[in-house]
């Protein structure tokens, strides 16, 4: 055994330090050219007209709900089976989740679940890219868009991903996207909207910086600034420049890093095929996955249940972690819970588990992984 093996790790190296260090050396480290840059670089990745940058994808998507004009007394239709963010951005705006369950091949929405969570004061639904996979877009609008429900696309983890041979996102009217470190594309912290309506970008813009008339980098570069208004009640959710000089460094790795992490996918998925009580997550008909989280699903065929599992891997020095989670079993939201129950979403949230997938992981640490899976399934290593 060499060492332990993390469930993940961002891929950063000296290029990213470099471009820090001429940030801090520009003088300018707040939101300013760098953030512009990346924001159009990103938008074109993307395949979106208008891109706006935030401190966060929940701030991101915050700022989507408002302007959609989601508000107090609107309900919200979201999968209970994605981070709890994407709930909570709902109460942000005073409106009501309602949650509808995933297929449980993919662990992402469908017109069918969307369909029956629908309610006569439905104004938004929710689509999240779970784990990487891309949702069914083209399915989720086709139960919402003939009721004039507007669709956000909750792309936290799928910058990489594809749907229809596009990137996920492109067809969405609003999405956000998060570059957390535990996504492909990290900044630290930090967020982006991606839009094709320029009026809903302007007023992001706006509200992501207090609601000002006039931004702080055009009152910098004034030497008599002008006078700003603020004619709507704003937010401080601002990408520094830092940030994004990290981001643009890791937006031209990202094809680089999707490759690499869809060889690691396939390894595992060709090792578990033959194991009986295992199913590993797979690219759906509609798309292709980043793989931003690789889970498996541990059946009753396997000796071992997922707890169970989780701990040989950890004897074995793995960190692997316990599947997506469950929002509607968290203490804020469980008087949510439909009657009918979210069969599916607990099935995927009881009996999957992560397993480490990164740019830099080993074929030899992936071969430590897929040991334990082999033999604690009572198959020859």
């Amino acid at each position: 055994m060499s060492g332990r093996i993390n469930v993940m790790a961002p891929w950063l190296g000296h290029e990213e330090a470099d471009a820090l260090a001429e940030v801090v050396a520009s003088g300018w480290v707040a939101q300013g050219p760098r953030v512009a840059q990346f924001e159009h670089e990103f938008a074109a990745a993307m395949q979106a007209p208008f891109a706006v940058a935030t401190s966060s994808c929940t701030t991101a998507l915050h700022l989507a709900l408002i302007v959609a004009g989601i508000g107090v007394g609107d309900d919200v239709v979201v999968p209970s089976f994605s981070f709890i963010a994407t709930t909570n951005a709902v109460r942000y705006v005073g409106a009501n989740p309602v949650f509808a369950d995933v297929d449980a091949m993919t662990g992402n929405l469908t017109s069918e679940t969307v369909s029956a969570a629908l309610t006569p004061a439905t104004r938004a639904v929710i689509a999240v890219d779970q784990g990487g996979v891309p949702v069914d877009l083209d399915g989720v609008r086709a139960a919402a868009d003939p009721r004039g429900v507007v669709v956000i696309e909750d792309a936290a983890c799928g910058a990489g991903s594809t749907y229809r041979g596009r990137p996920v996102g492109a067809g969405a009217e609003i999405t956000a996207w998060s570059f957390h470190p535990r996504k492909l594309l990290t900044t630290g912290e930090g967020g982006m909207l991606t839009t094709r309506r320029e009026e809903w970008a302007d007023r992001a813009r706006r509200l992501r910086e207090h609601a000002m008339s006039v931004s702080a980098a055009d009152r910098h570069a004034s030497v008599l600034a002008p006078a700003e208004r603020y004619a709507e009640v704003g937010f401080n959710y601002r990408m520094t420049d830092l940030q994004a000089a990290v981001g643009l460094v890791q937006l031209a790795r990202l094809p680089e890093i999707v490759a690499r992490r869809r060889e690691i996918a396939a390894r595992y998925q060709a090792a578990v095929a033959d194991i009986p009580g295992l199913r590993t997550v797979a690219d759906p008909a509609h798309g292709s996955s980043n793989f931003q989280s690789f889970w498996v699903e541990v059946g009753e065929d396997y000796p071992l249940d997922r707890d169970e599992l989780l701990r040989a891997l950890a004897r074995a020095d793995i960190s692997a972690r316990r599947g997506i989670m469950a929002a509607h079993r968290q203490p804020p939201y469980r008087a949510l819970t439909p009657e009918a129950g979210l069969p599916a979403t607990e099935r995927l949230h009881d009996g999957t588990l992560i397993l480490p997938v990164y740019h830099q992981l080993t074929d030899e640490d992936q071969q430590r992984v897929i040991a334990v899976l082999r033999s604690a399934g009572g198959e020859r290593a």
